[in-house]
This record gives C-alpha cells, sequence and structure tokens, in this order.
C-alpha cells in the first residue's frame, strides 16, 4: 500500500500482545465496546459481519448520550493480519450519502508474543482528511490504542 500524504493518517504502537488477540478485539462486539472510543465516549452497539462485503455497525454514544451510528463494510479481512473497513458504503454494496475514509488495520508478527499495530485512516479528499486531523485523530484513535492494552491485558 503506497502511502499518500495528502489523504492519510496513520498510528503506529507496538503492543505486548500476539496479533490474534489484537485481531479478535477489533472483531469481537463486546471486545469493541471496551476500547474502541477515547472515553468518556461510549459504544453502545456494535454489529460485525467480519468478511469481505460483510457489514458493520459502530453506535458512538457522547457524554452527553447522543448516539452516533457509523455504517460500513469490510473489504479485506485477513485474520489476525489485516482488516480493511470503509464508510463508503452502509450495507452489501449499497453507497453511503457521503464516504469520510477507509480504515486499514496491519497486524506484525515481532516475535516473543509482540505485534506491531499500524492503524491508517484513509480518506476520499484531502479536506477530509484535515477535517479528521483537526477533529482530534491523533488523541483521539492514540486514546482508543492506550484502552486497547487495557483489553488485552485482562483476555
Amino acid at each position: 500500500m503506497i502511502a499518500d500524504a495528502k489523504h492519510e493518517l496513520v498510528l503506529v504502537r507496538e503492543f505486548d500482545a500476539p496479533r490474534e488477540k489484537i485481531f479478535k478485539a477489533w472483531t469481537d462486539p463486546e471486545l469493541m465496546k471496551e476500547w474502541f472510543v477515547p472515553r468518556p465516549w461510549t459504544v453502545s452497539k456494535v454489529e460485525n459481519d467480519v468478511r469481505p462485503g460483510g457489514a458493520s455497525l459502530v453506535v458512538m454514544r457522547s457524554p452527553e448520550g447522543q448516539e452516533f451510528p457509523n455504517h460500513g463494510v469490510y473489504l479485506e479481512v485477513v485474520e489476525n493480519e489485516k482488516i480493511v473497513l470503509t464508510d463508503a458504503y452502509t450495507s452489501a454494496w449499497v453507497p453511503s450519502e457521503k464516504p469520510f475514509m477507509t480504515a486499514v488495520v496491519l497486524l506484525e508478527d515481532l516475535g516473543n508474543g509482540r505485534t506491531k499495530y499500524t492503524a491508517k485512516a484513509l480518506h476520499w479528499r484531502a479536506e477530509d482528511k484535515e477535517e479528521h486531523e483537526k477533529m482530534g485523530f491523533y488523541e483521539g484513535w492514540g486514546k482508543a490504542a492506550d484502552q486497547l492494552v487495557e483489553v488485552l491485558a485482562r483476555n
């Protein structure tokens, strides 16, 4: 995958956990509820059909109780290695009103139970990337990654 600085935001971490556990945390609805959004936000609902063409629904809840449904479709799934998910479609191949990004999660085995975790947000337009960065991409996705570490330690 070629990097495109105009459209891509990237978060890279190394975790003291095998990639199988990270993949499960990204695909198991109950585990996703524990870490997927930075606190004090929560996830009230997750529905995942983890396969290419399968639908995803993650409902994020603000501290004030507002709910934000995020529909998407899995484009590529390589168990314990790669997840590619886009909001360009809402289910099956039904186009969304306004595609914003495609998420790519890469899990590289570093040996000794360690994993290199790369999360990318690929945006349709440079303006979308800038908006996502201003919304707090690095802080938000970074806090979620920290919360993921907590979940990995417990499971």
